[in-house]
């Protein structure tokens, strides 16, 4: 070792085994420990710059675009009822005798339901007879003497002509002719007579037969509101001892559509319908009659629609409340995806690209070297002018585009929507192909799922 370099004053200050080590600086073990320590603290940087890109990275929801069925559905709500009911009462006042059917039970047309006392009716015929013959037997005597005023009238007439006009006097004969008037007028009152009673006959025998009190149709009872013992006051309304459905197998369900879905309901319509009794099932029905005229309740236009609704295993009854769906209209085999693709909109992520597209991964150099001011590096969307894009708006004002994920990019791409059902839209536009990635959701790629 040189001399010079042991008595310097700069050699004295550094370290002794330093001192010795005349080897060149790169070769030196210090100067390597150094060296790779710097380096892994660089690499260790990088990956954490790396890994928090790749956490802030956004990760797209998509779903695959296909063909399928919409339909505009119209909801309402309504009640069951029977396809024809009767709510049968009584003409008659009276007591209630017997009652002979019950809730639920099947009736034939003509089959007795109640009887009413007959008493009183048997006796209102009895005397109706007999008025009656009291009438036929002042009909028989004014018949007699109408006949025998006609003979003395016929004798007068003889012995006049026989005397050449001298007897009887015209006096005698004008009297006897008017007797013969009075005779066939009282024939004729008592005619009237008769045919008066022998219709408070007929009355009292059909107020008679009404005290049994019949069923008009075939059905069902479904309510009864009398008891033997009753007493049953007909005056100006008759009184409902029980209401009858025809048949149960079908019935009508009775739904109020609002006035600004009434447009687009009409007879044949398909529909389906839920009730509260048996949850999960839905029955078909099929509209039948749309009502002109309105019903308001609390300032609400509606409308009745009458749907017809089949019910052979009897699973419904009368007075349910239900819920229908009518469905208005339908596009089948159309390019349907879900109403959120149609909102989304991807957000920028933090010192990202622009939302139109998005930045191609940059290598380790770039993570660690600063960009340019707004660096946006990533693709062009493909899809139509800004210009043209929000030509193309809906009624609400907004573009009307879907975003599409290519190569992990998103990207716009205007359609025209159709028929929508609150779930799915249907859209039309060209370039769009089976199996299209369309956007439905941004998710951070650190948020669980």
């Amino acid at each position: 070792m040189p001399a010079d370099l042991n008595t310097s004053p700069a050699a004295e200050a550094l370290p002794a085994w330093l001192q010795h080590d005349q080897r060149p600086l790169w070769r030196r073990p210090a100067v390597r420990i150094g060296a790779l320590t710097l380096l892994a603290t660089v690499v260790a940087a990088s990956l954490w710059l790396m890994r928090n890109d790749d956490a802030a990275r956004p990760i797209f929801v998509t779903q695959a675009l296909t063909r399928g069925d919409v339909a505009l559905t119209v909801s309402a709500n309504g009640t069951l009822q029977p396809t024809r009911s009767v709510s049968l009462g009584s003409e008659l006042s009276g007591t209630v005798a017997e009652v002979l059917v019950d809730v639920n039970d099947r009736v034939r047309k003509g089959q007795v339901l109640v009887k009413l006392d007959t008493a009183k009716l048997n006796d209102q015929v009895t005397q109706a007879q007999a008025n009656l013959g009291a009438a036929e037997a002042t009909l028989a005597t004014a018949r007699a003497n109408l006949k025998e005023m006609k003979l003395a009238l016929a004798r007068q007439e003889e012995a006049h002509r026989l005397s050449g006009g001298r007897v009887p006097a015209a006096t005698d004969l004008d009297s006897a002719r008017a007797a013969v008037d009075k005779a066939i007028a009282s024939e004729a009152s008592a005619l009237a007579g008769v045919d008066d009673m022998r219709a408070a006959l007929s009355t009292n025998r059909t107020n008679l037969s009404k005290a049994s009190i019949r069923s008009p149709i075939d059905g069902v009872i479904l309510t009864r509101s009398v008891e033997p013992g009753n007493a049953v006051a007909a005056s100006l309304q008759a009184v409902t001892l029980f209401t009858l459905a025809e048949d149960l197998t079908q019935l009508k369900l009775s739904v109020n559509v609002d006035e600004a879905d009434v447009s687009q309901i009409s007879s044949g319509q398909s529909a389906r319908f839920s009730v509260s009794a048996w949850p999960g099932r839905s029955y078909p029905a099929n509209v039948t009659r749309v009502a002109f005229g309105s019903t308001t309740t609390d300032n609400v236009v509606t409308y009745t629609t009458q749907l017809a609704v089949d019910n052979k295993d009897l699973s419904l009854r009368p007075g349910m409340t239900a819920t229908a769906q009518i469905a208005a209209s339908r596009h089948t085999g159309v390019w349907v995806v879900p109403v959120s693709a149609l909102s989304f909109s991807p957000a920028a992520p933090a010192g990202g690209p622009p939302p139109s597209g998005a930045a191609p991964k940059r290598s380790m150099l770039e993570t660690l070297m600063p960009g340019p001011p707004g660096g946006a590096m990533g693709r062009k969307p493909a899809g139509m002018p800004g210009a043209a894009a929000a030509a193309a708006t809906n009624r609400t004002g907004r573009p009307q585009q879907i975003w599409v994920l290519e190569d992990g990019v998103p990207v716009p791409m205007p359609v025209k929507i159709g028929l929508s059902n609150g779930q799915q839209t249907e859209i039309s536009a060209d370039g769009l192909r089976e199996g299209l990635a369309v956007i439905t959701e941004q998710r951070s790629a650190s948020a669980k799922p």
